[in-house]
């Protein structure tokens, strides 16, 4: 089932409500998180799931003819122009830096301003992305699908609760990847896989 703009958003408004509670719980800023990036490093690149929202949006023009038009479809033309592993890693870390000495209260706001953002712009607004254009309502399932991922990520990594907020947001993601295996051909491996037929390889990643 495809979801409405009225659950595309909330998703997102669930995820962000989500990563800055997870955010609240860090006590050690400099462990290690993810690869190569300390917890600073996985905070400050899920913050941009929030302020890529913020720098594409353009709330007084409609997208009236996107060139992308599903966040599946995004997701192929980011990887094929911005996954570089080490442009990805270091734009984390400068996202991370860009935190400042507070990087908790640097998140909050920067959550309450990007919703509210959000929410006083229409669905189809023009969201204008390095790869192409969208609505915002097809952005930001993309954005959903950044902050629960990197937002469990961080959870591993310090140890803090799952928030509740989270699973409210999982069935659009689930919803995506479904999408992003199956755009890649591995649709039939993953359905064997969530029905207990088949494992996937180590490493497997729709993304």
């Amino acid at each position: 089932m495809v979801a409405n703009a009225t659950d595309v958003r909330a998703q997102y408004g669930q995820a962000a409500a989500a990563f800055v509670t997870t955010v609240h719980a860090v006590h050690d800023w400099g462990g290690s998180a993810l690869g190569e990036w300390t917890v600073r490093d996985l905070v400050g690149h899920t913050s941009r799931a929030l302020l890529t929202v913020e720098s594409y949006l353009d709330p007084m023009r409609r997208a009236e003819h996107p060139s992308i038009t599903h966040a599946s479809a995004y997701y192929r033309a980011a990887s094929a122009a911005l996954a570089d592993p080490a442009a990805v890693a270091e734009r984390g870390r400068q996202a991370g830096a860009a935190l400042g000495d507070r990087p908790a209260e640097a998140v909050s706001a920067t959550a309450a301003r990007v919703l509210a953002l959000v929410d006083g712009s229409r669905d189809d607004a023009l969201v204008t992305t390095p790869v192409g254009t969208m609505t915002l309502v097809g952005y930001l399932p993309s954005r959903t699908f950044e902050l629960v991922v990197h937002g469990l990520d961080l959870v591993a990594a310090t140890g803090a609760a799952v928030p509740p907020q989270l699973f409210e947001a999982v069935p659009g993601c689930l919803r995506l990847a479904a999408e992003l295996a199956t755009d890649r051909g591995d649709g039939v491996d993953v359905l064997l896989s969530l029905t207990g037929r088949r494992s996937l390889p180590t490493g497997f990643s729709v993304v």
